[in-house]
């Protein structure tokens, strides 16, 4: 009976656990509170957001200077700021500090190594938000710049077809690929249906997407708006540049890859071949007696 008894009170404590760190993920928060991510950020985003209320004050406006542009180009903007990251990295300190501190103990190391070990792992675990948050910018940008040739095809048609400017942003914006681009796009054509004018929301567009590419249609646009030249061919040469630069970037990954392939290849493959090779030979040589 008392082992029934201890069951439940194990079962129960588990659950009661289970439901306190998962209610935030299923307590009905809305995507407008915060960033999409996966389920660990969902699971983790409460706790990240009380964080960064502590840690707000103790950022510089430095760091600050330093991580709006990436979480711009990440997407994550309006709902992550400075303080949301900073605060993740103390909470990748804190719990991989406890797990080091926990395993160590579990493995009967000394106390003192056992802490310090944590704290070193903590450390270098701080590094990992700043990782995930250049990654996604890298992986959105890269999308922008797949999306950004069809997307500058669509406007050219629409603008030798009569359309202005705005107007063939607009339907580029409307049938164009699914992607981060057409989202800023709509982004910037609603800043443009607010009042803002037009050349200043295209320029916002290329702060966001913290693209060379981007940013030069939008210089290109700028100029030929104040000097009252013709958009159509505009448009078509800098689609024409853009694929030229997306087939040269293809090009310049496939030059890259025998080298990535040099590293695995020579210590993982090439030892495998050798042994395979060699084993029958070195059996051979030992059975001979000489």
């Amino acid at each position: 009976m008392l082992f029934w008894i201890s069951c439940f009170a194990a079962g129960l404590s588990l659950c009661l656990t289970v439901w306190v760190f998962t209610r935030p993920a299923v307590a009905g928060r809305s995507p407008t509170d915060m960033p999409e991510g996966g389920v660990l950020l969902r699971l983790a985003w409460p706790w990240i957001q009380a964080g960064a209320a502590v840690c707000e004050p103790f950022v510089s406006w430095r760091m600050r200077l330093s991580l709006r542009p990436r979480i711009r180009t990440a997407g994550l903007f309006p709902y992550c700021k400075p303080e949301h990251i900073v605060a993740m990295q103390m909470l990748a300190f804190a719990l991989s500090a406890l797990a080091t501190g926990l395993v160590s103990l579990q493995a009967g190391l000394d106390p003192s190594r056992g802490m310090l070990l944590g704290v070193v792992i903590g450390l270098v675990s701080m590094l990992l938000p700043r990782r995930w948050l250049s990654d996604l910018g890298r992986r959105r940008q890269g999308q922008m710049l797949r999306e950004l040739p069809f997307l500058l095809d669509m406007a050219t048609l629409c603008v030798e077809a009569g359309l202005n400017l705005q107007g063939a942003l607009q339907q580029a914006a409307q049938h164009g690929p699914e992607g981060p681009l057409r989202a800023e796009l709509q982004h910037a054509l609603a800043d443009m249906r607010a009042g803002l004018p037009r050349m200043q929301a295209l320029e916002e567009l290329a702060e966001r997407t913290g693209l060379a590419a981007v940013r030069s249609l939008v210089t290109a646009l700028v100029q030929a708006d104040q000097l009252g030249m013709s958009l159509g061919p505009l448009l078509r040469s800098q689609s024409v540049q853009r694929r030229t630069e997306r087939f040269l970037r293809a090009e310049k990954q496939a030059l890259e890859a025998p080298v990535k392939m040099l590293f695995p290849m020579v210590f993982c493959i090439f030892p495998c071949t050798f042994l395979i090779i060699g084993f029958p030979i070195v059996v051979k040589l030992l059975s001979v007696d000489y």
